[in-house]
């Protein structure tokens, strides 16, 4: 049996597209690959200069304490969130559990807490901490800059 050139054309392109598939592509298909990227924090962002971006939040609160807000990264499910904060002095009772699981890393001042029980930890810059979602307690700070990493896997971040 003998086989045509376009015949011959026609069964190679099959057997590649078949093993090949996206390879050989149409290209006249505009779908672009959907490409995700690790979120960075330059040393220049992490020394302050990441407060200076258009995506920073700033909120006054109603005694005029503000908060600078930076997120890097949030999880498509929102359940995951990081990025830089900075807030002015402030003293917080939380009597409702603290409600997300929150890794902080101090770059700037500190915080004291104090649990429910009265059991006291100074936090201060260079140190660490993680506070789970059920804790309870005050917060209280003369002011801090903070790396943090939230996972709330009850509720997506807001």
């Amino acid at each position: 049996m003998t086989m045509n050139k376009t015949a011959l054309v026609t069964l190679i392109t099959a057997f590649s597209l078949t093993l090949c598939g996206p390879i050989l592509a149409d290209p006249s298909d505009n779908k672009e690959p959907s490409v995700v990227y690790p979120q960075v924090m330059s040393k220049s962002e992490i020394a302050g200069d990441i407060f200076k971006r258009d995506d920073m939040i700033l909120e006054t609160s109603e005694t005029g304490r503000k908060t600078y807000d930076v997120v890097s990264l949030l999880s498509q499910d929102k359940k995951f969130v990081s990025g830089m904060y900075r807030a002015e002095a402030g003293r917080f009772e939380i009597t409702e559990p603290y409600g997300v699981d929150e890794y902080m890393h101090f770059l700037q001042g500190g915080v004291t807490l104090t649990s429910s029980d009265g059991s006291v930890q100074v936090i201060k810059a260079g140190d660490s901490v993680t506070i789970p979602k059920e804790w309870t307690g005050v917060w209280d700070t003369d002011g801090y800059t903070k790396i943090y990493v939230i996972y709330s896997p009850d509720a997506p971040i807001e």
